[in-house]
Parts: structure tokens; sequence; C-alpha cells
């Protein structure tokens, strides 16, 4: 098996009749799911789309999500998975910068997508949700299936940068096949698995633990686009979900709700916990609470995402991160590029499979995170002497809110852009619940009077929600 088309297909016949999705009051089989493939795939080929051309995804957790990236798979295009908080000045530069040809949304936000469609010369065509189920209806269709090689691209996700602008992180077929098989080789997952998705599967910790994981294995997907904490519970019983990979606030909010004892949720046979970091004392309390063990693993993009879960059969750690997956390595050096004796403090660097091709276009940026072959995270951590890591701090200038990555410098470039503002630096915030939270110190310009609500006013046009500071402090000087 040589790419992620493979794979859909050979689970789709090995396993036809097994529910594939489970949305709201729609159950799809593996059957009625590659009809839709086919179906989409054959339309984009009509378009003039083919082997390593973009599609550009804005969409939720929702089956037309999925229909679209395996359509991409199926004929060699590459998904461009966006976040569906993405204002249309974000969007501008992703769509224009991954050269996307298609951009794929719901109705509601296509908006975003008409109001920037003349600076964009190569993406032309606009598909909306309706235009996805109408095009699955008319299947099945004849797909002309190129040669795809291991090495090819499959997905490009965008992670924001340390000049302020996102790069794209792409991924080959390769990389996200080593990803897949995770649920299987680290938690025994098979064909009668449920796993819920409630974390975006357009992130690409969300993307492996909940779509190509269960995927590998012919499991089925319970998809939640909104959800609170009692929809997940009532989800979980009625559903009869075996496993849940979120980030850390969905669990902790579980250990806190306070009608928790009201649900049964006793099919859980674990959860992974990962997108930030989890107070290493919640993991025991969870397990106290629903009897589940939960693991907490880590990565970033441009790793696929995962470099390293606990391990089900192993002794959990509170606070580490675990050990790295098959195939991969890790390291933790000094500032001079030398190993660091067992726990001690350095970066954290990471070889293996599952390593991004690189950066779209970025020759000059990819060269500087990949050195020799290895990764730098940007991350201090340490190893003990059984091969766990452990996180400690952070190298590079970024804020994690609720599992989603915020770079200072993209914050401040809006911030600065405001004519109160005459200066501006974005900190992180510890936060119980979501790790951190966005905080901006901004030195307003001499003469003017601080105008907290027009400042996030213009956050809001220009930034996702998450970027936007949910604190703002007036002072005098930025040291």
């Amino acid at each position: 098996m040589t790419d992620l088309g493979q794979m859909f297909e050979e689970t789709c016949r090995k396993y036809p009749d097994n529910t594939a999705l489970i949305y709201e009051d729609q159950v799809i089989d593996y059957r009625a799911l590659d009809r839709a493939v086919s179906g989409l795939a054959h339309h984009f080929q009509t378009l003039g789309l083919g082997r390593g051309d973009k599609a550009a995804l804005m969409l939720p957790n929702c089956p037309e999500f999925v229909i679209a990236y395996f359509a991409c798979q199926r004929i060699g295009a590459v998904a461009v998975t966006l976040n569906v908080l993405s204002t249309a000045y974000e969007l501008s530069h992703l769509l224009a910068d991954s050269d996307a040809r298609v951009f794929i949304t719901q109705p509601s936000l296509a908006r975003r997508f008409e109001e920037i469609r003349n600076d964009l010369p190569l993406c032309r065509h606009l598909l909306t949700t309706d235009d996805l189920k109408r095009i699955a209806a008319e299947g099945p269709f004849t797909i002309d299936i190129p040669d795809i090689a291991p090495d090819d691209p499959a997905v490009m996700i965008y992670t924001s940068g340390l000049t302020g602008k996102p790069l794209g992180a792409v991924l080959t077929h390769h990389n996200l096949l080593t990803q897949a098989t995770l649920i299987k080789l680290i938690c025994n997952g098979d064909e009668r698995f449920r796993g819920l998705a409630v974390i975006p599967l357009f992130h690409s910790f969300g993307a492996v633990a909940n779509m190509l994981g269960p995927m590998w294995v012919g499991a089925s997907i319970v998809l939640m686009e909104r959800f609170t904490l009692d929809s997940i519970f009532k989800t979980i019983e009625n559903e009869k979900v075996n496993y849940i990979a979120a980030v850390p606030r969905l669990f902790m909010g579980m250990v806190f709700h306070d009608k928790a004892d009201q649900y049964n949720v006793r099919s859980l046979e674990f959860c992974i916990t990962g997108g930030s970091a989890m107070p290493p004392e919640f993991i025991p309390l969870f397990r106290e609470k629903f009897g589940v063990l939960l693991v907490e693993g880590y990565g970033l993009t441009e790793a696929s995402p995962v470099c390293s879960v606990s391990r089900l059969e192993m002794p959990v750690k509170p606070g580490s991160i675990g050990i790295p997956i098959p195939g991969t390595r890790a390291r933790v050096v000094d500032e001079d590029g030398r190993d660091m004796p067992a726990g001690e403090i350095g970066e954290l660097l990471i070889q293996g499979e599952n390593v991004m091709k690189g950066y779209y276009k970025n020759p000059e940026m990819t060269a500087r995170v990949i050195r020799n072959g290895w990764l730098h995270t940007g991350d201090l951590a340490r190893i003990d002497e059984d091969g766990y890591i452990f996180l400690t701090g952070r190298i590079k200038r970024m804020v994690i809110t609720s599992g989603f990555n915020v770079y200072p410098v993209e914050v401040e470039t809006v911030l600065n852009m405001h004519p109160c503002v005459q200066a501006s630096r974005i900190e992180g915030k510890p936060d119980l619940i979501r790790g951190e939270i966005v905080k901006a110190l901004i030195v307003p310009k001499p003469g003017v009077s601080p105008d907290e609500k027009s400042i996030m006013k213009h956050c809001r046009t220009y930034l996702s929600s998450y970027k936007i500071p949910r604190e703002i402090e007036f002072v005098d000087k930025i040291e």
C-alpha cells in the first residue's frame, strides 16, 4: 500500500457494510462513502484537477469533509485543509499561497471566498456542501487513477510561521500512512471500534486520530460539528463510543461536569489527549472518575503530527508525553547540537518517516527547521532513563490555546495595523481550561486614548477567533 487512496479503497472493499460515518441522523456505510468519493473525484477531474493540484477544504466535522479529503487522494490531488474560522483576510493568503484551484466550504461560509475571489487568479471553482450532496448522488463513475508515489504530497496544512505569515506544511502519502496505523498498533483498534471526532478534522491531530486511524481498520467515526458536554456524554452513551482523541480542555470539562454521573460511559476503553499540555494531576482524576485510561501524546503539524504517545501496555508517568512512535527517534540537544544526558533539558529534535516533505514554496524556512535530517521542534524537553519524554518549555515564541497554535508575530502584525497602536507584544497567560490565553500588551500612539472595543473589533476583522487577545493591557513601553 503506497498511498491514502489505496488505503481508502482497500477498506471500502474489505468492510463495505461497516458503518463508516455517523453524523446527526445520518449513518453512512463504507459502500455509500466509496460511491460519494468516486462521484466527487470524477467531478474534480472534469474541472481539470489532477495529480499534484490543490483543492482547499474549509469544512467542519461533517461527511463532506471526509468525502472531499479522500476524493483528492483518489486522483493524486492535494487536500489543503483550512480552519473554518479563517477570515477573508486570512483566506486571501492561504488560497493564493497554496495555489488552490478549487475551494470547498459550507454555503454559510462561501461569502468569505466571494469577497476575495477576484484577487485569486488560480482559485476559480467554488463548491459548497450542497454541491457535494448533489454530486455524490450522481455516481458511481469511472475514475482515471494516476500512479501515485509514496513521496507525493497528499495534504497541506498551514501552521503559523515565525515571520507572521502561515506556512504550508506538505505531508506526503507515506507520512500519513505511518500515522494511520497508530490506532491499531498502539491502541489495538479494530473494525468494531467507534471513535468520537470532536476536535476539527482540518487539524492534523484530528485528521490522524479521528479519521485516518479508524479508516485504516474499517472502524466507525462519530462526527460532531457542534457540541456541549451534555451532548458529548449523550453521544458516548447512545453510540457506544470506544475512544476519544481530543485536547485537554475537553477531558478536564468531563471531569468537572456536574451531570457526568447521569450518563453511561462504560463503552469507553481509552482516551488520548494532545494538542497542548495536560496538567499531570488530571490524568489519575480522569481514570478514577470514569475508569478509563487517559494517555498523553505529543506532535506538531510538521511531523504529521504524532511523534510520541504513552502506551496502554506501559506504565503511565504523569507529565510525560510518552515514548516515540514506531519509526520515529527523539533527541534532546544543547545550543551547539550536542546530545544531553538523560534527565537534562534541551531542545527536542525528531527524526522519522512522519516528518514533513517541507514548507510549500519556502526552502529557506524548511532548512531552518529540518537540519541534518532532524526536525527542530522549538520545544524544550528532557528524556529520562526509560525513554519517556517530558516537555519543560519552549524556545520559539508561541501560544497554545485550546490546542491551537498562535504565533505572536502574526497577531502583533494585525494589532500594529490599528491607527491607535504604536507597538504591541503578544504573550501567553496560563489558563486552567485552555492551557493558555492570548494576552496583548499595547503601547498607544501619543495623544490617542486607548479604545479596547475598537481594537477588538479590528482583530475580529482580520484574525480567526482563537488568535484574538482575550486580555489587553495598555502599557507605556514594551521591554
